[in-house]
């Protein structure tokens, strides 16, 4: 089934399409929550953002692909439940930028988690993923596990495509550093 027939079975409210959409991105959604706000919230979350897609599919016009408009509403899903927390006590995540930092492209040895994961297992790639921030964590996930391009994480986030990189790399610059000192020890 392609995207459009996906769409358009989505908006027929069809079982199969229903099966299908939750089968294609339910963990995609999991990992983006879990990278952004931590494991607490995940179920509630993918819940959340498949409630959002239910309702609004009949409002999607196709301007983007059917996966950067789920992003966005995922963003924004946890971008709510952020604001709750903050009513809470704890911090929000703020992807505006007041200056935009200097552009860098990647390069191919950007690609942390490949260049390590024969040396370190998974368990310990998440743990250690997991003590970046927030933001970090986010557009790792985005980019290095779901595999979003640049345009989808920029439109996904509402950023411009060269924030996206800028701060990749320098997420990427972190993580690397994180995973020389567990190295280390």
């Amino acid at each position: 089934m392609n995207e459009e027939r996906l769409i358009q079975g989505l908006k027929r409210r069809e079982r199969e399409a229903f099966e299908r959409f939750f089968y294609e991105y339910a963990s995609r959604i999991g990992s983006i929550a879990k990278s952004y706000l931590g494991s607490d919230d995940v179920d509630d979350i993918v819940q959340e953002v498949f409630m959002r897609v239910l309702k609004g599919i009949k409002r999607f016009k196709g301007d983007s692909k059917l996966s950067t408009w789920l992003y966005r509403i995922t963003v924004n899903v946890c971008n709510d439940f952020l604001k709750k927390r903050k009513r809470h006590g704890e911090v929000l995540v703020d992807f505006e930028d007041e200056e935009e930092p200097p552009y860098l492209e990647p390069t191919s040895d950007t690609d942390v988690l490949r260049e390590v994961a024969e040396e370190l297992s998974l368990a310990m790639i998440n743990e250690i993923i997991g003590k970046l921030p927030p933001t970090d964590r986010l557009l790792i996930t985005m980019r290095d596990v779901n595999g979003l391009s640049y345009e989808e994480i920029a439109n996904a986030l509402d950023i411009p495509v060269g924030t996206v990189k800028s701060r990749l790399h320098y997420a990427r610059e972190k993580l690397r550093k994180l995973l020389q000192r567990s190295e280390k020890t």
